[in-house]
């Protein structure tokens, strides 16, 4: 039988290895509008930059709410204990709701202009592969899906 901490860690490595997943997976069967294929022209690395808000803003207020009305309750006594109670439940959470640290993450792009085969000229910009660099003058394939494009090394 799992121990509880067990339990928590196995659960949490589960939620955090879907967090993860790109946008985009490879070994999915997805239906192709059309594939082109064509010449890389030029290669640029660039990086986007998002501003996550913080989805536990919720938690932190009732957190601040309940430590100000905590450390509000130390203070005088009957009515006047209520009372700082109170204005310690209110100052706690406003306090906490008004701070805010929001998350920057940073995702790693790649942006090809690409020659195809049909004349057209076409720019990319798609999550960056380790595992499939690309080099100008490479022979590429243009894989035309439902909403988006997906750029590959040609076989």
């Amino acid at each position: 039988m799992l121990k509880p901490i067990n339990y928590f860690l196995f659960t949490l490595l589960i939620l955090a290895s879907h967090a993860f997943a790109g946008p985009y997976d490879r070994n999915t069967a997805q239906p192709v509008e059309k594939v082109v294929y064509g010449g890389v022209i030029s290669v640029r690395n660039i990086t986007k930059q998002e501003l996550i808000e913080d989805k536990n803003q919720g938690w932190r207020t009732f957190g601040g709410a309940l430590l100000g009305g905590v450390l509000g309750n130390q203070f005088g006594k009957g009515s006047g204990r209520d009372i700082a109670t109170a204005l310690g439940a209110i100052i706690g959470g406003s306090m906490a709701r008004n701070h805010r640290q929001p998350e920057l993450r940073t995702y790693q792009l790649v942006e090809l202009m690409i020659k195809q085969d049909d004349g057209q000229t076409v720019r990319v910009i798609q999550d960056l592969d380790p595992g499939m660099l690309f080099h100008p003058k490479d022979r590429v394939r243009v894989i035309y899906l439902k909403r988006f494009v997906r750029v590959d090394i040609a076989m």
